[in-house]
């Protein structure tokens, strides 16, 4: 159980992130829910790229020794940059909204919309 408890907290991040993100209408509220959805797979692309008693990839005179792959961590770290910056788009987004709308509640906008196409 404990062996795989980074798993169990990733599944819990990842359903909590999508509650939030689904549930409240709020858009700031979404884009927290999103970022710590995002921020579990990250946690489990991670965990899952761990490698018990091993060692970071560089050469060493040790025989036998495990190398842990960079790979999991390196397009994690790309993933933690491309998320940020969707994430300031996103932001960027919802101030241009609450500035023509004048709200952050999504279905507020969309009367708002309606309102003004019809």
């Amino acid at each position: 159980m404990v062996e795989h408890l980074h798993y169990d907290v990733a599944v819990i991040l990842m359903m909590t992130g999508l509650y939030i993100a689904i549930a409240s209408s709020n858009l700031v509220k979404k884009l927290m829910g999103l970022g710590l959805f995002q921020t579990s797979v990250l946690l489990l692309y991670i965990a899952a790229g761990w490698v018990k008693k091993s060692v970071p990839p560089i050469l060493r005179d040790e025989a036998g020794a495990v190398y842990a792959s960079p790979l999991p961590q390196v397009l994690m770290l790309t993933a933690i940059v491309v998320g940020v910056a969707t994430l300031a788009v996103g932001l960027a987004l919802v101030i241009r909204l609450h500035g023509a709308y004048g709200s952050l509640n999504e279905l507020e906008i969309a009367d708002a919309d309606r309102e003004d196409n019809a």
